[in-house]
This record gives structure tokens, C-alpha cells and sequence, in this order.
């Protein structure tokens, strides 16, 4: 991450939520292994850290390939997009990066507005509900 992304990072940083552990992937070479991996009492994801200028979200391939494939796995993983001319916040499963990737910030998000403590509330509600119980969503694993 660079620039933007990095202040971005460094903002949500500051409002992990209490018992979350973090640590930001420095990947340079590709993969589409998203920004961080959080640790937060037990539940475990990744989040891809995005600064939108405009309505449109720039994923990569590799990107949208990763959390794909992450996700049909069992893996949670998460896009975290910050509003440049707002500062509002828009959070989204990473199942959906492909959707995400052409209908941009236009995309259902689970949370939008600006507080974060009701980001990581919805963002673990999310998580916990697709572990918990059938994902119809979520493909089911190959035999």
C-alpha cells in the first residue's frame, strides 16, 4: 500500500476493535493476498484496504481471483473501501469482489457511514453468520 492506502491503514489501525490482533501483508510481488489479516477473539479474516476516488473500486485480477477462491474455501476475507470526498466508509464480503470490481462503490455494501465501532459490528455479524450457518452464497466444498 501506498500513499492514500497506507494513511487509510493507519486510521483504521487506530480503531481496531479491543482484543484484535493485526498484522499488514508489505506484498509488492502480486497474488492478490489482501493488506491485512486480523485476529479478532478468535475470528479470523483478511480485509483488502481500498481509498476510492469516485464510484469505481480498482481490484486486480489477482485480486478478485484470490478472494474468490478464498472464499469458496471457507475463508472470510472483507474489502474495506474509504471514500475519498466523503470519508464515509464502505464494507463488503470479498465473495464479491467480482461484483464489487464492476459495480464499484454501486455495489450492496453491509456497511456504509462513518463510524467504525459499527463497521467491525457488522463485519463480525457477517462473518459469524457464514460460518455459523449454510452460506447459500458460498458454494459448497468439493468432495
Amino acid at each position: 500500500m501506498a500513499g492514500p492506502e497506507k494513511n487509510f491503514w493507519n486510521t483504521v489501525k487506530k480503531n481496531l476493535p479491543k482484543d484484535c490482533f493485526s498484522t499488514r501483508i508489505e506484498n509488492r510481488h502480486g497474488g492478490g493476498v489482501p493488506d491485512v489479516h486480523l485476529v479478532w477473539s478468535g475470528f479470523v479474516f483478511w480485509i483488502e484496504l481500498k481509498v476510492s476516488k469516485g464510484n469505481a473500486i480498482r481490484l486486480a485480477p489477482e485480486q478478485i481471483a484470490w478472494n474468490t477462491a478464498y472464499s469458496r474455501a471457507g475463508g472470510l476475507s472483507f474489502i474495506l473501501v474509504k471514500g475519498a470526498r466523503t470519508g464515509d466508509l464502505f464494507l463488503f464480503e470479498g465473495f464479491r469482489a467480482s461484483e464489487i470490481a464492476t459495480a464499484g462503490l454501486r455495489a450492496c455494501a453491509l456497511y456504509q457511514g462513518s463510524c467504525f465501532e459499527e463497521m467491525w459490528s457488522a463485519l463480525r455479524a457477517c462473518g459469524l453468520c457464514i460460518i455459523e450457518g449454510p452460506a447459500p452464497l458460498r458454494p459448497a466444498p468439493s468432495l
